[in-house]
């Protein structure tokens, strides 16, 4: 299956949390989009790897992905390393974005930084014809070279160099963060597991409040920011969105 997009997220909800208002976006539009989740997040302090699976699959619904598959690397112990860029160099090919969205460089979670950088050196060397790689039934792999590597915003704030208006679909993109039944928005008096970092309400309310921050700066009432290591050009001047001033 082509896509038109390819979400990589090292730990199961880093897509939704990041990009899959974009992600709806793209979809309401007729784009194919799809996701890669490079870890299972069994490192995760809340949850299981099986629960992890079923939230992933029920997120993916409510954002109307075609297809999402998990490369099983380690959580915690990622390394940007052959082994795990031709993993991610096949999966390239196997769906052959045009554009790839992917982990920050610099973050919070050290993995997000590794992936990050893996993503970008294996969407470079994707295109390389003398790396050889098959796809699942043994067949050699055409070189694919994604025209855009994007990186989205995660828990440290980063100036974004675009945004995107996600306003329409903000709720559905809420209800696909929300799916995570074991990592978010958990009861404050449920002692059965430990509160973590972003199982408090604030945590939620942080990633509405970017959102709107990020609406504001181009008159929207929300958007997403991301961040391009090559310049991105327009068709046209109507592409732009006129912010208020």
């Amino acid at each position: 299956m082509k896509l038109d997009i390819l979400a990589i997220g090292v730990h199961p909800d880093d897509v939704e949390l990041s990009c899959s208002g974009t992600l709806i976006n793209e979809i309401k539009r007729g784009k194919k989009a799809g996701i890669v989740d490079l870890t299972q997040g069994e490192l995760g302090t809340r949850g299981t790897v099986e629960t992890r699976y079923r939230e992933a699959a029920n997120a993916a619904m409510i954002m109307g992905v075609q297809v999402r598959e998990n490369l099983k690397m380690r959580d915690g112990f990622l390394k940007n390393d052959e082994e795990n860029q031709l993993k991610l160099i096949q999966a390239i090919r196997k769906y052959r974005p045009e554009i790839v969205i992917g982990n920050i460089l610099h973050d919070r979670h050290p993995d997000h930084g590794r992936a990050g950088k893996l993503i970008a050196d294996a969407c470079f060397l994707a295109g390389l014809p003398k790396i050889e790689t098959r796809d699942d039934n043994g067949n050699k792999q055409q070189r694919w070279k994604p025209a855009y590597v994007l990186q989205y915003i995660q828990d440290w704030y980063r100036e974004p160099d675009f945004l995107i208006d996600i306003s329409d679909v903000f709720e559905q993109r809420m209800n696909a963060i929300k799916a995570y039944t074991t990592q978010f928005h958990a009861d404050e008096n449920d002692k059965t597991e430990p509160q973590t970092y972003i199982s408090t309400p604030d945590f939620l309310e942080g990633i509405v409040a970017r959102a709107r921050m990020f609406g504001k700066r181009i008159g929207v009432k929300y958007a997403e920011g991301f961040i391009s290591e090559k310049t991105i050009g327009i068709h046209n001047l109507d592409a732009l969105i006129a912010a208020e001033t």
